[in-house]
């Protein structure tokens, strides 16, 4: 199947058509004259009709008629399409090579459907359980419990129930079971567990043993065959097999063993590099997202082993492990209630119901997989792994896969329009070669007369024009943005950000505006007391020598009741780990408050002891304050603390200096004001602390709202972390809006916020409350002012992001760590939880968790979101161009000549070039600083830009030129002569044309700017498979030649062709001179008047 290569000349003049736009229009003139007229009647009717309508591409996107094609079928909204655009694009898509491979890593619609029903299944199952339970109960003792007998080998270990019966009596809700086990107590001990100082390390093996694993059945990983085979799926591929082996046997009967063999041989061997290429690529991919889901599913609980509390995996829990439960913490396993305060269970995930549901002693029942939306609370585990109803249930929540990226999308529609065109190209290359060869054989009267050699000329014919689909169908440009986000998720991974959904990684490239929290994210979230305002004075805590002073001036009596308010007032614990160090479990707030406790001498678990709670309403972002109720020797008292001015208004007295409560002036109250507004304006965190001895005749257990008597004002210091201003500078230089949203007051939070670079002079500082009562109008006006907002709730971040979005258009990332932070983070296009501080009810309503918690971290996803964006821009101008050089060469070379220069061994390496290797070289590219230097890409922006069409079509002419010329004038200008001057020829056209697509690789690492060599020595994956793709060139054309159709060059000619190829640089260096009129090329002005720094020196 070697390539006949008559001489032709093709002139590529440039036209203008009526509209004035340009059009690459191909004329072909021959130049031997012993060609049939047939060749050249048709070049002329073809050369400047169909074929620029089919091979330019600026004709075809002429005044956005590709964008507009695009918008119309391959759309998708950044977040949470709807099934109809889903189903839309699928549609749309016709031209598919290998459609296992190109829907792999989309959503399956069907899966996805049965999945759901499967869930409803088993919702409905557990609803009946719940909700039913009465009934079902009554049957079930009508008739008559199962019979649970216990196995010798559970006896043996220790434990006296069945783990069937075990599992049984959470889910069915049987107290009455229950209670025949002697309650929770009961349960307890026939697990062998202590309920205060939980299981035994040593007893772990023997319960995973007996009573199984707290894993979930999965579906084994794909193997690497499995994708060997995926590729081989490839229909072109499977059509070129069957050419293969017919042109093996055809060759082998006409030409004889071996030389009757090597054409066929070398379209398999190509097959098996491409596809070997293929499956190992996609499998790294694989191993890449493998990781990444497991990092996700990774969550930690507080449990009780061996007296001492330590945190483990879930995956590590075992059936009789004590579990501390909190505010927003996901059950872990089934259990039973065993102590705790106000728990409060969403058991949607599971039920469907939305009504939360109260845990107490008479309804102790907990189920894996529920969430803890208020409260906290001791559990003992009675069931896990697939024991539970939602280790059933989580075996369908994989099912049908992710949503595709609006990107992956995109380029699927891109694909799908140059797949049309190539196939039309192919089949017309096919009609034109037969019927060129059908008029050869008339002329010569032997149209009757047919053998085998005729045979394999056709079949030649029909494997080129199967090849020239596999060239021009662009199957790589959506899986490229597959193996982009794979690469960008591992790497943000180690750089402490773990992407859940691939669309957010993306997305974040566009993000014009965050909305973050203060604590934690913009401050190291390490909290330490600073300052107090107790009896009248302010102090300054420094050190051992300023806590002994207090101690030394402060009336026992008032130190009894500050450390009683700091003590039972805290949902944090201080516990002893196994070598006898005290360590404080809670939030930085409380540990701070805790620490500084402990420094006066307070005894913790002393406190504890004296006191028995009765009450318990935790601190949540909506009350903004935590209260207890506690049975002391003296009577009942209640404890508050929070906000400053919050708690400030709930008192009417003091604690004097004697420790006795007198009554609260205005003066007083207006001092104690001016107190807090003086710590908040020193960025510190303030809290009220203050009590109440509630009266025996009030209602009982009800915690009072009124009536407290203040006891201290602290200040606690949470410093601004390092690098958040210049990451603030970073975000506003790169068009991205900041904006701090906190429940903190609004001079602590408006210190902060001008420490970090973000309140500026004319920007506005704002509370919840003011905000929350605005117009939608008055909202319209002031948003794009808007640089912080203070004592806010998670309703204010909700409204604050979803009109920023729907009046400006804006793409808004949020940051959020609370359980009510959910419905914020699930409507911003990127949710972003924070790893340390942030509840499992907020990281799994999150796009992206932020492990470190750094605002930093945040800036570099959104540079990796703006290189995955640039990268796959590149990848797509370099395929598109080796696409149009390609096709274009291949069709008038068939047109005038009758035979393609490029065969289909060949092809298949160029193939595999642009596509595998080319999105590994592209794709793959780190971000660099420049990316932070201009305006996120908006919404509806053109994906391939006029920047890009200028050099695919520049690069595209320059090639066609070069390669014709060759073909035309290669021999003379050469000075070749013999008889293998034609295979020296080819072999000369195919290595320049090889080498143009290396050099243009090179080009295509920046679209506008000069400097194209900027960062390439400091990308390995580039630098290897441009070193590798050289390294095979020369082994194919050096040493492969009987299966390449090639022979080996001398060293001129290869330096002819190498300077070719680089001839490319200087043309793109040329052609990124050419304006090009852009509104994506203007400065981008964003609402706020903000305007990228202009262009210095890196801009070239």
């Amino acid at each position: 199947m070697k390539s006949q290569n008559p001489q032709f000349s093709p002139a590529i003049p440039l036209y203008r058509n009526h509209n004035n736009s340009p059009m690459l229009l191909l004329a072909a003139s021959l130049s031997s004259p012993s060609l049939p007229s047939f060749a050249l009647s048709h070049s002329r009717s073809v050369g400047r009709g169909s074929i620029s309508a089919i091979f330019n591409p600026h004709c075809l996107v002429r005044r956005g008629r590709m964008e507009n094609l695009l918008r119309k079928d391959f759309s998708l909204g950044h977040k949470n399409p709807s099934e109809d655009a889903l189903r839309r694009w699928r549609k749309a898509v016709t031209i598919v090579k290998n459609r296992r491979r190109r829907f792999r890593n989309v959503a399956d619609l069907v899966k996805r459907s049965e999945a759901e029903r499967k869930r409803r299944g088993i919702q409905e199952k557990i609803r009946v359980a719940l909700y039913v339970q009465k009934a079902a109960l009554q049957f079930i003792d009508a008739a008559g419990p199962p019979d649970y007998r216990l196995s010798r080998e559970i006896t043996e270990a220790g434990f006296s129930i069945d783990p069937d019966e075990l599992a049984s009596v959470v889910r069915r809700h049987d107290m009455k079971r229950l209670n025949i086990h002697g309650g929770v107590e009961g349960i307890a001990s026939k697990l062998a567990v202590n309920l205060e100082e939980g299981i035994s390390t040593s007893s772990i093996s023997e319960r995973q043993k007996i009573y199984g694993l707290n894993q979930f059945t999965e579906k084994p990983a794909r193997s690497f065959l499995m994708f060997v085979w995926e590729a081989l799926q490839d229909l072109t591929l499977i059509i070129l097999m069957v050419c293969a082996a017919v042109s093996i046997g055809v060759g082998i009967a006409t030409e004889g063993w071996p030389s009757g063999m090597y054409d066929g041989l070398g379209i398999l061997l190509s097959i098996f590099l491409v596809v070997t290429v293929t499956a190992i690529s996609d499998y790294r991919q694989s191993l890449q997202f493998r990781d990444l889901d497991t990092e996700k599913k990774k969550i930690f609980v507080q449990v009780s082993r061996d007296g001492h509390r330590e945190k483990v995996s879930i995956y590590d829990l075992v059936v009789g492990d004590i579990v501390h439960l909190q505010v927003g913490d996901q059950v872990p396993a089934d259990g039973i209630f065993i102590f705790g305060y106000s728990l409060l269970i969403d058991e949607s995930s599971l039920s469907g119901e939305s009504e939360p549901v109260d845990i107490y002693d008479q309804k102790p029942f907990l189920l894996s997989g529920t969430k803890v939306q208020d409260g906290a609370g001791k559990m003992l585990v009675t069931a896990v792994g697939m024991k539970t109803e939602w280790g059933k249930l989580m075996e369908t929540l994989s099912e049908g896969g992710d949503d595709e990226t609006p990107l992956q999308v995109k380029l699927n529609g891109v694909a799908t329009i140059i797949g049309k065109i190539g196939l039309g190209s192919a089949v017309l290359t096919f009609i034109v070669l037969t019927a060129r060869f059908l008029v050869e054989k008339a002329m010569r009267n032997e149209i009757s007369d047919w053998s085998s050699g005729d045979a394999l000329v056709l079949l030649n014919y029909f494997a080129i024009a199967v090849t020239i689909i596999v060239v021009a169908v662009p199957e790589g440009l959506p899986l490229a943005v597959t193996l982009s986000l794979a690469f960008a998720m591992k790497k943000l991974m180690n750089d402490w950000a773990l992407v859940r959904h691939l669309s957010a990684c993306e997305t974040m490239g566009s993000a014009s505006c965050i909305c973050t929290d203060k604590t934690g994210t913009l401050t190291t979230n390490h909290m330490v007391v600073t300052k107090i305002w107790l009896c009248h004075k302010s102090k300054e805590i420094k050190g051992i020598d300023s806590i002994e002073a207090l101690k030394l001036e402060t009336d026992e009596a008032v130190l009894k009741i500050l450390l009683q308010a700091i003590f039972q007032n805290t949902a944090s614990e201080v516990v002893k780990d196994k070598d006898g160090k005290q360590t404080i479990l809670g939030t930085p707030t409380e540990s701070a408050l805790l620490e500084f406790g402990l420094s006066l001498g307070g005894d913790f678990d002393g406190q504890h002891r004296a006191f028995k709670v009765l009450k318990v309403e935790p601190f949540s972002s909506v009350r903004k304050k935590m209260t207890v109720l506690v049975a002391c020797p003296h009577g009942i008292r209640a404890f508050c603390k929070g906000a400053s001015e919050i708690i400030l208004r709930m008192c009417d007295k003091i604690v004097d200096k004697s420790g006795k409560a007198v009554p609260l002036s205005e003066d007083q109250i207006n001092l104690i004001s001016k107190v807090i507004n003086d710590f908040a304006c020193e960025a510190l965190r303030t809290l009220c602390l203050a009590y109440k001895d509630v009266a025996k005749g009030s209602v009982e257990n009800e915690i009072p709202e009124s009536g407290y008597t203040l006891i201290l004002v602290v200040g606690i210091k949470d410093p601004v972390r390092p690098g958040v201003k210049e990451a603030v500078q970073t975000c506003l230089a790169a068009g991205i809006t900041v904006r701090m949203v906190t429940g903190d007051n609004i001079n602590t939070a408006k210190a902060i916020a001008r420490e970090c670079g973000i309140l500026t002079e004319d920007g506005v500082a704002i509370e919840g409350q003011d905000f929350r009562n605005m117009s939608p109008e008055q909202m319209r006006e002031i948003i794009p002012r808007i640089q912080v907002m203070a004592r806010s709730l998670p309703l204010d971040k909700h409204t604050l992001v979803t009109n920023t979005r729907k009046m400006f258009g804006e793409v808004v990332a949020v940051t959020g760590d609370g359980t009510n932070d959910a419905p914020a983070l699930h409507e911003a296009d990127i949710g972003l939880a924070m790893g340390i501080a942030g509840t499992e009810v907020a990281k799994e309503s999150a796009d992206v968790i932020i492990m470190n918690d750094d605002f930093t971290t945040i800036v570099n996803v959104a540079k990796w979101g703006r290189a995955i964006y640039i990268n796959i821009q590149k990848f797509v101008q370099f395929q598109l161009t080796v696409n149009i050089v390609a096709l274009v060469i291949n069709f008038v070379s068939a047109c005038i000549s009758g035979s393609a220069p490029l065969t289909a061994v060949q092809l298949l390496w160029v193939n595999m070039i642009m596509d595998t290797l080319g999105a590994l070289a592209l794709a793959t590219e780190p971000p660099s600083d420049e990316l932070m230097k201009r305006p996120p890409v908006g919404k509806g922006t053109s994906f391939i830009t006029k920047a890009m069409w200028r050099n695919i079509i520049g690069q595209s002419i320059y090639q066609l030129a070069v390669l014709g010329i060759l073909n035309f004038d290669g021999k003379e200008l050469l000075g070749l002569d013999g008889s293998d001057a034609t295979d020296i020829l080819n072999t000369v056209i195919f290595n320049t044309f090889v080498f143009c697509q290396v050099f243009n690789e090179i080009n295509s690492r920046d679209i506008e700017k000069l400097n194209i060599f900027r960062g390439m020595f400091d990308s390995w994956v580039f630098l290897l498979v441009i070193s590798s793709t050289v390294a095979f060139q020369a082994i194919i054309v050096e040493f492969l030649g009987t299966f390449a159709s090639t022979v080996p060059l001398s060293w001129e000619l290869w330096i002819l062709c190498i300077l070719i190829g680089s001839i490319s640089l200087p043309v793109g260096a040329i052609l990124k001179c050419i304006p090009v009129s852009s509104n994506e090329t203007r400065k981008k002005q964003s609402h706020d008047g903000y305007e990228p720094l202009p262009p210095g020196p890196d801009s070239v």
